[in-house]
């Protein structure tokens, strides 16, 4: 049974409401983060209009704060966001969606202010417009925001994705926009794209940067991100409309034959019945530079030869594949495929000493990843040692190193007997 003074609800509700309030002026004195949720707590006893003004006035102080946001001020801030947009996203759609839709675009709105002055390593404050973006969406579905007034808004924001705020945007806002929103969508971009762009005089023109080549133009720069801005907004309005064509339609021609896009297009083609064209889509792509060809391309040539109907294949493919590379994502996948107490033999063969590979030792490479995930810790493949210790394999000398932790080593290799204990 809990003392009388532990700190929990039904211990402080003994002390009444007015010692409570007291505490809570005491308490908040100094703390302008306290006052604020205070206020709020305030408000929302006199419905979501009050709360609404309550967040506006807040998200307005923000925007006009120009001190610099340093390491010290980050989380203060953060938690400050995260209470506005929980707010909006909780209280104020409950009551009213379509004021909470204009309150989550003035908090969106908040992005340039807050990133132009200040250093968020950690990616923190990022994460919380990212989050932002997914509240518009369901708020936006919930206020029933007609299709052309919801793409216009998604496309001024995109425009202005300096900071990466809205680089989730589209695809969260996809179901909300529906078939008329995403075709208004896709048309206000290809418009965007086929304006003229802006070319100041050659005296005019601001040198930003040196190259290889010589000067960097700032119009240059301009121009280039718009390109880059609305091919990534096609590819998306393209993937949420479940359109391949018009998605590689956006590729620039001298990278459709980059095995990395090459594999990216033939997953969607694969995803769209279209196995055969997959496979062609791979084979054209344009083994120059690389020495082996990258993991990418390898799991995308796999799911279109086993999209095609030739399983045994595509399991040969991933075994060369592992055997070429020891990427244990390829020994996964074949393992998973093989039927019961096959997979025991066939993950025995995989994680054995690997003479010669530049990943360790010889005699030493296995996967930490496969320990207690693979199917090869099934009753009657283990044997007992001496010590009580159940092991899998033995090491080729037949003796095993003494217990205790496991020593630090790298990301891709463990020996045996730490396969044992990590178990």
């Amino acid at each position: 049974m809990a003392a009388k003074t532990t700190l929990n609800a039904k211990n402080l509700e003994s002390l009444g409401a007015q010692r409570l309030a007291e505490l809570l002026i005491e308490i908040s004195t100094g703390s302008a983060a306290h006052k604020r949720r205070l206020r709020m707590e305030l408000a929302g006893n006199h419905g979501s209009v009050e709360v609404a003004r309550e967040v506006r006035k807040r998200l307005a102080s923000i925007a006009r704060s120009r001190t610099l946001i340093n390491w010290r001020k980050v989380k203060a801030l953060k938690n400050d966001l995260e209470t506005q947009r929980n707010t909006i996203a909780e209280a104020v759609t409950a009551e009213d969606p379509e004021e909470a839709f204009e309150l989550i675009w003035q908090f969106l709105a908040l992005a340039n202010s807050i990133f132009e002055r200040s250093n968020d390593s950690s990616s923190s404050l990022i994460q919380i417009f990212h989050q932002a973006c997914e509240d518009a969406a369901a708020i936006a579905a919930s206020a029933k925001i007609a299709s052309n007034v919801l793409a216009e808004k998604v496309f001024k924001a995109v425009q202005d994705n300096g900071y990466g705020q809205y680089d989730n945007l589209i695809v969260a806002m996809a179901p909300a926009l529906g078939k008329d929103g995403l075709d208004c969508l896709k048309t206000l971009f290809v418009q965007w794209s086929k304006e003229p762009k802006d070319t100041p005089a050659e005296d005019k023109r601001e040198i930003i940067a040196w190259g290889s080549g010589g000067p960097l133009y700032e119009d240059e720069i301009a121009g280039t991100q718009r390109d880059l801005t609305v091919r990534i907004a096609l590819q998306e309005i393209a993937d949420a409309q479940g359109d391949v064509d018009f998605y590689i339609a956006q590729q620039p021609e001298k990278t459709l034959r980059a095995p990395t896009i090459a594999a990216d297009i033939a997953n969607r083609l694969v995803l769209a019945g279209r196995a055969k064209e997959a496979l062609e889509t791979l084979d054209a792509a344009d083994m120059r530079g690389w020495a082996d060809m990258p993991f990418e391309w390898q799991f995308a040539r796999v799911a279109a030869i086993e999209a095609l109907g030739r399983a045994e294949e595509a399991q040969a493919y991933r075994w060369t594949c592992f055997e070429q590379s020891l990427h244990v994502e390829h020994l996964k996948a074949f393992l998973k495929r093989l039927p019961d107490f096959d997979d025991l033999e066939a993950e025995e063969k995989g994680i054995r000493p690997c003479p010669g590979f530049p990943g360790g030792p010889p005699g030493t490479c296995i996967f930490p990843e496969l320990a207690g995930t693979s199917r090869g810790g099934k009753a009657g493949h283990e044997a007992e040692d001496g010590t009580g210790r159940r092991s899998l394999w033995d090491n080729d000398d037949g003796g095993r190193s003494s217990g205790g932790e496991i020593p630090a080593r790298s990301n891709h290799c463990l020996t045996l007997d730490d396969r044992f204990h990590a178990r």
